[in-house]
């Protein structure tokens, strides 16, 4: 019922710039958060940025990233600068606390994820 599609991830030198774009479709009412996480070759999955009621960044990419949001057509971006080789993983966008038309119960969704390449 809802799809979550993200877009923009590829390969770049280190020091460049990747911008991620992600949209929720579907029969949505209305979405508390969207965010950004990753995940490299054996490690965990990891929280990159969030934006809802307050905007929270991992530690790692504070000062480099930037996460917006456009709620009227329920899409959230990522402009990623200052790329690290460090940064390389796949990045999957989550839409946090979607009600649906029609429902009273909030879910969250998953995108199938980008990859992001940052060569040294």
């Amino acid at each position: 019922q809802v799809q979550v599609v993200e877009s923009g991830g590829g390969l770049v030198q280190t020091g460049g710039s990747l911008r991620l774009s992600c949209a929720a479709s579907g029969s949505i009412h209305s979405i508390n958060a969207m965010g950004w996480y990753r995940q490299a070759p054996g490690k965990q999955r990891e929280l990159v940025a969030r934006i809802g009621d307050s905007t929270i960044y991992g530690n790692s990419v504070k000062d480099r990233f930037t996460i917006s949001r456009d709620n009227a057509k329920n899409m959230v971006y990522l402009q990623m600068n200052s790329l690290k080789p460090d940064d390389t993983a796949v990045y999957y966008c989550a839409a946090i606390g979607v009600r649906l038309q029609g429902s009273n119960y909030r879910s969250d969704y998953w995108g199938q994820g980008t990859q992001v390449t940052v060569s040294s």
